[in-house]
């Protein structure tokens, strides 16, 4: 009686530590970094704020 009994609680056991519904895993799509081109448009404001520079600095 004691091993029915026994055999009764480590199935129990068992089962409600299986319980649930199994779930697909989560998976995060990767990251995906695109470098932009170089363009002359990075060049071109310093060159003007340079030239504005040079024509004030020779006005005096």
């Amino acid at each position: 009686m004691k091993k029915l009994v026994l055999a009764a609680a480590f199935a129990g056991a068992a089962s409600t530590a299986s319980a649930g519904n199994i779930q697909e895993p989560i998976v995060e799509a990767p990251v995906i970094v695109e470098e932009t081109q170089g363009s002359s448009s990075g060049i071109v404001l310093p060159l003007v704020l340079l030239v504005l520079v040079a024509a004030a600095v020779a006005s005096n």
